[in-house]
């Protein structure tokens, strides 16, 4: 059993659970930018090892500069080994919540790994969540350390930064903070206040859903881009020629983006964990996934109905899931090359950032051996290319329109 702990006896002011990741280690090295003691733990090896080193794991602007800064400084340490939560004073935890194959979330995944470092946890801590999660976790994580006996106190405190801009939004953008009573929100504030002067407080159910509606609104915005975009499409117009018309110096559609395979790791989950929090009855939600998912399939269709697709060899440029990115979770690219594999030739792929996936080939290879190539991540780089066959560009990148 812990025993009471002063906060002068923590030799770390915040340990991060899961922070050898793309929520986790941003978070770290801020605030060991801003003073902190920081301590990272993460099950993954090669990341700590990789941190330790001075390097990033995965691509994030500005970052490499800011970790060095923090190692040099012995600022920030990582390990795997997780006894260091009983050094930290706040413990920020960045354990999402799954979604499984039959779109149902997980929502004793924080719980559970919770569970395995109860030993580790010490009376006086501030425990803060702070990826997404299920509806009614934050309460369950607060029963669960009561029940063990532990005088922890808990927040939730979601992140909010796009991947690739966190060392510039984990400054500029407010923070949310929420917990059960005044003095833990206080305390939240005041951890989140290293970052930025803008806290926001909410009850802890409000900001469990605050996070979903966010990225769900996110998502429901690119369905309906790509909606209008197969609407368009169908009767041979260019969506992008229009929604550039109809946003010109009209601010009530400038928010309107462009089509695209809409995905990542974040949108169409917490989508799903929305519509299971509802039972199921969030219809907005389910069509939502239903466009985006299926734009990959009807685009080869579309190709299918123009082109002898079986006797082509298709280049897909780009893996990623967004643009100037390595990260290819839930990347819809996949997706599409799966579904190419089984109506095409063969098909080649290629990502200038990705380089976990040993199968890519060069932007030369695929460019001087593809018969039919479509744009799949709109890496910048790929706005120089100079094709000599037919390009589906469903994203406009080219200039030369979006219509397949």
């Amino acid at each position: 059993m812990p025993t009471d702990t002063p906060a002068s006896t923590f030799d770390l002011d915040v340990v991060v659970v899961g922070g050898g990741g793309h929520v986790g280690l941003p978070l770290a090295i801020a605030f060991a930018d801003r003073g902190l003691r920081v301590g990272i733990y993460d099950l993954n090896e090669l990341a700590v090892k990789t941190i330790l080193s001075g390097e990033l794991p995965f691509m994030e602007d500005g970052a490499t500069e800011v970790l060095q800064r923090a190692l040099a400084a012995g600022r920030l340490e990582a390990t795997v080994d997780p006894a260091v939560v009983s050094r930290g004073e706040h413990v920020v935890v960045v354990i999402g919540t799954p979604v499984d194959e039959h779109l149902n979330p997980d929502p004793h995944a924080v719980p559970r790994a919770l569970a395995e470092c109860r030993q580790h946890f010490r009376h006086g801590q501030l425990l803060v969540l702070r990826s997404t999660v299920y509806p009614g976790v934050t309460q369950r994580v607060e029963k669960l350390l009561a029940g063990e006996g532990i005088d922890v106190d808990v927040a939730f405190c979601p992140e909010r930064i796009a991947e690739g801009k966190a060392m510039e939004e984990l400054f500029s953008l407010p923070q949310i903070v929420s917990a059960r009573t005044p003095e833990v929100l206080a305390r939240a504030g005041a951890l989140f206040g290293h970052l930025t002067d803008s806290i926001v407080e909410l009850s802890p159910e409000e900001a469990e859903l605050a996070k979903l509606f966010t990225n769900t609104w996110r998502y429901i915005k690119f369905a309906a881009a790509n909606q209008f975009y197969v609407m368009a499409n169908d009767q041979g117009l260019d969506f992008d020629r229009i929604r550039h018309a109809l946003a010109q110096d009209y601010p009530r559609a400038a928010d309107m983006p462009g089509a695209g395979l809409a995905a990542g790791p974040c949108l169409f989950k917490d989508t799903m964990q929305l519509a299971a929090f509802t039972d199921n009855s969030f219809v907005l939600g389910h069509s939502a996934m239903l466009v985006n998912e299926g734009l990959p399939l009807y685009l080869v269709s579309k190709l299918e109905a123009k082109y002898d697709l079986a006797n082509l060899r298709v280049g897909i440029l780009g893996m990623a899931f967004k643009s100037e990115s390595d990260d290819i979770r839930s990347s819809l690219s996949y997706k599409l090359k799966r579904i190419l594999e089984f109506r095409a030739k063969s098909v080649l792929c290629t990502d200038p950032f990705v380089s976990v996936d040993p199968n890519l080939e060069t932007l030369e290879t695929v460019l001087a051996n593809s018969d039919l190539l479509i744009i799949a991540a709109p890496h910048k780089q790929y706005r120089d290319i100079k094709p000599t066959v037919p390009v589906a560009d469903v994203w406009n990148l080219l200039g030369q329109g979006t219509v397949v």
